[in-house]
């Protein structure tokens, strides 16, 4: 007997994934203050074209910002169902600021990139709050299709590693390289290869 999924639990397991996808408005707003705040800068959301401006002015100075903000829109219209412009929109990322979130990621609004160079893929899930690093890959292990769920506020410094189906805790610190494949308790700092805990941040 197959165990392969059939195709009304694939659209079904699709369906449920874009429906937890945050609005674009929403998370963008979130993304600017975040992403500001993280840059130094002074924001506050005033109205919807404030936060337009400091949006394009962020693509325009971060290509990390604007692979971010495609990212957004690609995932909109992947759950309206429109073809063809998501995949355009996922290829300026990868052009631009060598940025690759695979389909099945949900960035929750309020996500700080600071560079590019970043590969997120799987069923991957990363809270509000918290911090990538470039060089960051997020990803699976062979033949497990459940990637990392990272809580909010979490900062993975340059060139982690978060492989597999693991849980890192709200408030948690992974170090530069680091590569994680055991959960991580909430407010714990890791660090090394394979990663382990140091203390609390």
């Amino acid at each position: 007997m197959s165990s392969q999924p059939t195709k009304a639990e694939r659209k079904a397991f699709w369906k449920l994934l874009h429906a937890r996808q945050p609005g674009f408005r929403i998370a963008v707003t979130e993304d600017v203050r975040i992403t500001s705040i993280h840059r130094g800068e002074a924001f506050e959301a005033r109205n919807g074209l404030h936060v337009l401006a400091r949006a394009l002015r962020l693509c325009w100075v971060s290509d990390a910002f604007f692979a971010h903000v495609c990212y957004r829109l690609r995932m909109r219209l992947v759950a309206r169902g429109i073809p063809i412009l998501p995949r355009l929109l996922h290829r300026i990322s990868m052009m631009t600021a060598q940025v690759s979130i695979g389909d099945p990621v949900l960035l929750h609004p309020g996500i700080y990139i600071i560079h590019g160079q970043v590969v997120l893929d799987g069923v991957t899930e990363v809270g509000s709050g918290s911090v990538i690093g470039p060089w960051t890959t997020m990803g699976l292990k062979e033949g497990v299709i459940q990637g990392p769920t990272v809580g909010e506020h979490v900062f993975i410094g340059t060139g982690a590693k978060l492989i597999g189906p693991i849980t890192v805790g709200s408030l948690a610190k992974v170090g530069a390289n680091a590569v994680v494949t055991k959960d991580v308790p909430e407010g714990a700092r890791v660090a090394g290869v394979p990663a382990r805990e140091l203390g609390s941040s």
